[in-house]
């Protein structure tokens, strides 16, 4: 055999590994197993070509666990150990999978190329914005080559696929999340919160929602029974890990890991032309005129409808929406906006609505109110005499019979420009204000440590 043909039968291959759904209500993380399996893909030597992926796919779909997040790891490897690698992932998988969860479906996609095909990446994309089949799916896995395997529905196979398709090739974030050790796992989580606070403002605007300010609580330690203790979400490596190390966590972290991702950028949102193309489970922007004044309903959630020249549908700031509520209150008929948000099914009770997470204040009409002028001698509002019988002072006794009622403009509590909700009702994928003038336009990796351990 040739030198030149054993270069070519041992030169590295591109191999992408990309899983999801394996997490449930009752516990497990998808993200927590993409660490186990860094880890163990070590041993075979394989060279990481990026972070590893977190993708937040389509919010609004019905059956997704709890933040639709799918993830992906790009490497080279020695063809020699393509079979242990691909047995390795295949048994942390499953070992991580909570199968007999009911909801859990998941899937994992192992793809060999090392440039990712236009349809999929087109795929990836129509994931965060829409409803995708597993037909879909399956088609497209058939057409590039990839391999594909799954548990129960194998919907998980669908964000797998997408995971690995989507190469962020625009604007895009990181998190540093730090895993709890196996022990703690469903206690209450315990984190120096002073120490996060002094983070928020040590790294600000660099790392988003750490806290919610509205109400002065730390918003990057999750609730939930699974391995997380503290997310930290920020513009570039240097930072989240900077961010990590102000942070004083009170419990042992078995490990961390940075993953870069489409979280904060807006990627599930798409614009509609006129309000007779929205669809439910899609996130859009889109814009009206208030055509009915807001009103509040029981638990304080607000609902205004806008309309234009094709259709008319109802907008909705729930309560924990915070100050995005209280501007929504303040509209009124004929305000020109711009809204952000998840299109929700009509329903025999109620009708399709938009559930709002930004708003932008693109006009606003005047609002009026007629009153008597004042008295031109003492300044003391007048009186009517009675219709069409001109007016007259009470204190000066003066009459005033051409004088008439008169149209006063009222100043208005609002102001154009944009509006969100609270950070402690923010999606994963809701591009935060302090975000804004800090998009990325182009792809730029500087590789640094992603994982690491804490004893």
């Amino acid at each position: 055999m040739s030198k030149w043909i054993r270069y070519l039968l041992i030169s590295p291959q591109t191999m992408h590994i990309g899983l999801d759904d394996t997490d449930s209500t009752e516990g497990g993380c998808t993200t927590y197993l993409t660490s186990v399996l860094i880890e163990e893909l070590k041993k075979f030597k394989v060279s990481f070509l990026d972070y590893p992926l977190l993708i937040r796919l389509n919010p609004n779909v019905p059956w997704k666990t709890r933040g639709n997040g799918a993830l992906c790891l790009r490497f080279t490897y020695n063809p020699e150990y393509e079979k242990k690698i691909k047995e390795t992932a295949i048994q942390l998988w499953e070992e991580h999978s909570a199968v007999d969860q009911k909801g859990t479906d998941p899937g994992i996609v192992f793809f060999n190329r090392s440039t990712i095909p236009p349809e999929l990446k087109r795929f990836s994309k129509k994931t965060q914005t829409t409803i995708v089949t597993q037909k879909e799916a399956q088609t497209l896995i058939k057409k590039i080559g990839a391999d594909a395997r799954g548990f129960n529905s194998q919907r998980g196979i669908i964000g797998a696929l997408a995971a690995v398709g989507e190469t962020l090739q625009n604007d895009y974030t990181f998190e540093l999340i730090a895993y709890r050790i196996k022990e703690n796992w469903g206690t209450k989580r315990r984190v120096d919160e002073a120490s996060i606070f002094e983070m928020d403002k040590a790294t600000a605007p660099y790392t988003f929602n750490n806290i919610d300010t509205e109400n002065n609580r730390v918003i990057i330690t999750p609730r939930g029974p699974d391995p997380i203790l503290f997310g930290i979400r920020g513009e570039s490596p240097q930072i989240v890990q900077k961010a990590y190390e102000i942070i004083k966590p009170l419990e042992s972290i078995e490990r961390w890991v940075i993953f870069r991702s489409n979280q904060g950028t807006d990627a599930h949102l798409k614009p509609v032309k006129t309000l007779a193309k929205l669809t439910p489970y899609c996130s859009v922007t889109a814009k009206g005129t208030v055509s009915q004044s807001p009103h509040i309903i029981p638990r304080r959630h607000v609902i205004f409808s806008i309309n234009d020249d094709t259709a008319e549908v109802d907008c909705a700031a729930y309560e924990p929406t915070g100050i995005l509520r209280k501007i929504a209150d303040k509209l009124i008929t004929g305000d020109t906006v711009e809204v952000y948000g998840a299109v929700h099914k009509a329903t025999p009770t109620r009708p399709l609505t938009i559930n709002l997470e930004k708003i932008i204040i693109l006009a606003l009409q005047r609002q009026t109110q007629t009153k008597n002028p004042l008295c031109p001698n003492c300044g003391k509002r007048l009186k009517s005499m009675g219709k069409n019988q001109g007016l007259r002072c009470e204190k000066c006794k003066d009459k005033y019979p051409e004088l008439k009622r008169q149209e006063i403009t009222l100043p208005r509590a609002l102001k154009l420009g944009l509006y969100a909700t609270s950070a402690r009702s923010q999606r994963h994928l809701t591009k935060p204000l302090r975000r804004y003038g800090l998009e990325k336009s182009t792809v730029c990796i500087n590789m640094v440590d992603c994982e690491g351990s804490k004893g």
